[in-house]
């Protein structure tokens, strides 16, 4: 390491250092008078900082401005869906003190804050994901610095600046929600990464590693790159309509944004008439070669095209569409999988790739194959009228999520019309490299103590539990 380079590191440890510090007088103050009321009031304060109509569109547009990324209506729709229905998932919901007594256990669990919890957040929700890691790390008793990219630096400043002004209503410290200042470099993440006590990683998949090998407890998220399957018994415009909002959403900033099709071929012409209604935009041949070419440059994703306006992603690409003004999002037709076909993987843009299958059976062994290139453990989607199809997948797929007969975007983080609790951050279990196979909640920012009592000896003998492997295998 250079001589400036180790400047720079102790600099970087020396300011989280100061941040951690204060984080950690105010958290203890925070428990010290801890109650539930307290807790919930703190945590619907800092979700009213986004709320605010005024507040949320002005967050909204400094976003879209300032990354580059989304639009500034489906922004305010998603700050404010994902925030309400956060706040909704945890009202009334115990997370300080007592939170469960079982009698016949003798057990009784306690919540416990963690302590000082760090949230790395990225460019394509600054302002949304951190709110609800701040509404998560509150309502359990925590104080919280959030990291975001260098993108979402000012926004994330500015929110941070409206949850202080809640937080002083109630006379709640101000550095229990904290941010590591501009300008946002790897020095200062890792240091924080070190010295928190829990560690929540959304966005890329360096930071998830750097997370896990920090030393510090984390949760990290996994790639996306969600398929979905639309076979042979679906309601093809209801499908149509539905991808065609979900993936249009934000520009499809969402990792849950379909980015891959996978179409039986029984259906597959009506379907991509069905697409195109809706605002899809097939490509021919030459169209496809130069989108490609455009969007995937040297093993990156072109910034000129992910999560821009259609009209931008038409023109960057230098491709030719009908309809232009109708349209919402491009289809780019494949049937490669792996490293040599970058439209089989995640693309974070106005374009979704479209494979055609033989019948059902083919079908799923290409989402197999195209989830375990990139997107194992995130989700699939399925669009049938067969109930018997989705408990199929989970039962095959590297999958903790399986989406049926909904707009994916909208449906895997949570929906007012799911029960899968609202979240921007999703665990994609052992298969995505995860610590955690479902959605990021409240449950995640807290600590449980167990006051253990006895009880009656409940101490089975051998038969109990042997006798129906003897009388298979015998004793010998």
């Amino acid at each position: 390491m250079s001589t400036q380079s180790a400047v720079n590191v102790n600099q970087a440890r020396e300011l989280v250092a100061d941040i951690i510090s204060r984080a950690r007088v105010a958290q203890s103050d925070y428990e010290s008078g801890a109650t539930q009321a307290r807790y919930d009031m703190a945590a619907v304060a800092a979700g009213w900082a986004l709320m605010d109509e005024v507040r949320n569109r002005e967050l909204s547009a400094m976003a879209v401005e300032t990354t580059g990324l989304g639009n500034l209506p489906d922004k305010i729709t998603k700050n404010h869906r994902k925030t309400l229905g956060l706040l909704r998932d945890i009202k009334g919901k115990p997370s300080c003190g007592v939170i469960a007594e079982d009698s016949a256990t003798g057990i009784t669990q306690i919540a416990r804050p963690l302590g000082v919890v760090a949230a790395i957040v990225p460019s394509t929700n600054p302002v949304a994901t951190p709110a609800n890691n701040v509404i998560n790390a509150l309502k359990c008793g925590n104080a919280i610095v959030l990291a975001p990219s260098p993108r979402g630096v000012a926004v994330c400043e500015k929110l941070i600046g409206y949850i202080h002004e809640q937080l002083s209503k109630l006379n709640v410290p101000g550095d229990l929600v904290q941010m590591i200042p501009a300008p946002a470099s790897k020095d200062r993440t890792q240091a924080l990464m070190e010295m928190a006590d829990l560690l929540v990683v959304t966005g890329s998949q360096d930071n998830v590693r750097r997370a896990y090998s920090s030393g510090t407890p984390s949760i990290g998220v996994g790639a996306g790159n969600a398929t979905v399957i639309v076979d042979e018994t679906a309601d093809l415009a209801s499908a149509a309509t539905r991808i065609a909002a979900s993936k249009s959403f934000d520009n499809a900033t969402s990792c849950s944004s379909e980015n891959v099709l996978v179409v039986v071929d029984a259906v597959y012409d009506e379907f991509v008439s069905a697409l195109t209604e809706a605002g899809g935009r097939l490509l021919n041949p030459s169209d496809a070669s130069k989108l490609k070419e455009s969007l995937f440059q040297e093993g990156q994703l072109n910034r000129q095209i992910i999560a821009r306006d259609i009209d931008q992603v038409v023109k960057t690409s230098g491709v030719q569409i009908e309809a232009p003004e109708n349209a919402r999002f491009l289809i780019l037709p494949a049937d490669g999988i792996g490293p040599d076909y970058p439209e089989s993987g995640e693309k974070l843009s106005l374009v979704v790739s479209l494979y055609r299958a033989g019948d059902y059976a083919e079908a799923v062994d290409t989402a197999e194959r195209i989830l375990r290139y990139q997107g194992a453990g995130h989700s699939i989607g399925i669009h049938s009228t067969d109930a018997a199809r989705p408990i199929d997948l989970g039962l095959r797929l590297p999958v903790c999520r399986i989406i049926v007969n909904q707009a994916h975007t909208f449906a895997t983080g949570g929906s007012f019309e799911n029960g899968m609790p609202f979240s921007l951050s999703m665990g994609c279990g052992s298969w995505g490299g995860n610590s955690i196979d479902e959605n990021l909640n409240y449950t995640h920012f807290m600590n449980t103590t167990r006051v253990v009592r006895p009880i009656p000896a409940n101490e089975p003998s051998l038969p109990e539990i042997f006798g129906h492997y003897w009388e298979s295998a015998g004793k010998a």
